[in-house]
């Protein structure tokens, strides 16, 4: 671990000119972490806080000076997709957002078919925002609807009713969105597989063009996970949450939905690139507190809270904090994300970059794995058969120790 960030002034070297080689011409990927809600959801473990007007202006100057540094050191490299993240980037005002895309727009070149994403809670939207962003440049959105069912978002701290998720779709599309993508969970607490084959049913008549499916994950010290560790509430069998796995997906397949990844779904045309981006291994810079970055073989990770990540950016530090992946880190990466997706592992680009065959050096594990109907291999490619992706974490972790 290289430690720069931190060291008193007297000691601090110069800083470089540039924190890593600009990216290639394919183009950076940009995540905006938006660090604030409405309140917090009883499943989430990413960094939020409860938005003020004070605590968001200085948050939204310090990420405008963390774009131009970024912007100079990088020597205004291309961008082929953004993505606003949160919190709830939907609680920025319209005119603060076009504010942010004018700072990218002048540090970074944008490619003119770059995808803009920005995800979006139903209940701090309207006909008038939409609008505004389509005129920005924002040109797919995330909604984060979660359910359909008025007491599964009671349950998961939602603050926002099924039916205004229903609305905030059609207030979406009626103001011209062409790409946007509903976020749900399944597996929650007292689920069964005829619950959540209701909410795809009742989903997919909204035609969304992509649709993100996770499985509840039982986060340490979120509230949701105390209420089962108390046994407040209890959660479906594993051959129920198989079930839901399996037969969601079948379904979603069945209504014109291409798998692509474990958990996203989407119409052809319609994958999320900035994502896709994320799983083939490319640069990304994250900007915002905490956000996390990969350029080359660096990786850093911005300070938690709204102090440090001030003062890293005005003392211009961020991204001198930074570990140096080598390559077995990056090795491990390239098994972890390719069988994350159904296309799956290119077997001649590991044998590249690793010099060994992963077939041959796991013999025994592969063939017990394809013997379980866990995996297959095919034109070079080993991936995971849906039942593989129950269990995916398993499985990655015995082929990329």
């Amino acid at each position: 671990m290289v430690r720069i960030f931190g060291e008193s002034p007297a000691k601090k070297k110069p800083a470089p000119k540039k924190a890593a080689a600009p990216p290639g011409e394919q183009g950076l990927l940009l995540y905006i972490h938006v660090p604030f809600c409405k309140s917090r959801c009883r499943y989430c473990s990413f960094h939020s806080q409860a938005f003020n007007q004070v605590t968001y202006a200085w948050y939204l100057k310090t990420l405008l000076m963390e774009i131009d540094i970024w912007g100079r050191r990088l020597q205004r490299p291309a961008v082929q997709t953004v993505f606003f993240g949160g919190g709830t980037p939907s609680l920025a005002p319209a005119h603060d957002l076009d504010r942010i895309m004018a700072a990218l727009r002048q540090a970074f070149r944008l490619r003119e078919d770059a995808e803009i994403s920005l995800e979006a809670n139903p209940d701090t939207v309207d006909a008038a925002y939409f609008r505004s962003l389509l005129a920005m440049g924002v040109n797919r959105l995330s909604i984060g609807v979660q359910s359909l069912a008025d007491k599964d978002l009671a349950l998961l701290g939602r603050t926002h009713s099924a039916r205004q998720a229903v609305a905030a779709f059609g207030l979406a599309r009626q103001a011209g969105f062409a790409n946007i993508g509903l976020d749900l969970i399944w597996g929650l607490p007292g689920q069964r597989l005829r619950h959540w084959m209701d909410q795809l049913k009742t989903v997919t008549r909204l035609k969304a063009e992509h649709l993100s499916c996770y499985g509840l994950s039982l986060e340490p010290k979120t509230a949701l996970a105390g209420m089962i560790k108390d046994q407040a509430l209890r959660m479906p069998s594993d051959r129920e949450l198989a079930n839901m796995y399996v037969s969601g997906s079948e379904f979603l397949e069945s209504q014109g939905y291409i798998q692509y990844e474990i958990s996203n779904f989407a119409r052809m045309g319609f994958f999320c690139r900035h994502n896709l981006g994320y799983w083939e291994g490319r640069d990304y810079l994250g900007l915002g507190p905490s956000a996390v970055s990969t350029i080359g073989p660096r990786r850093f990770t911005n300070p938690r809270y709204m102090d440090a990540y001030d003062a890293a950016v005005r003392g211009g530090f961020v991204g001198q904090d930074f570990e140096v992946l080598d390559k077995a880190a990056k090795i491990r990466e390239m098994v972890m994300l390719a069988l994350r997706t159904t296309k799956g592992l290119d077997l001649r680009e590991y044998a590249r970059a690793s010099g060994r065959d992963l077939v041959k050096s796991n013999q025994a594990l592969v063939q017990e794995l394809y013997k379980n109907n866990l995996i297959r291999i095919y034109k070079g490619r080993l991936r995971l058969t849906k039942n593989g992706m129950l269990v995916s974490d398993a499985i990655i972790a015995r082929l990329a120790p």
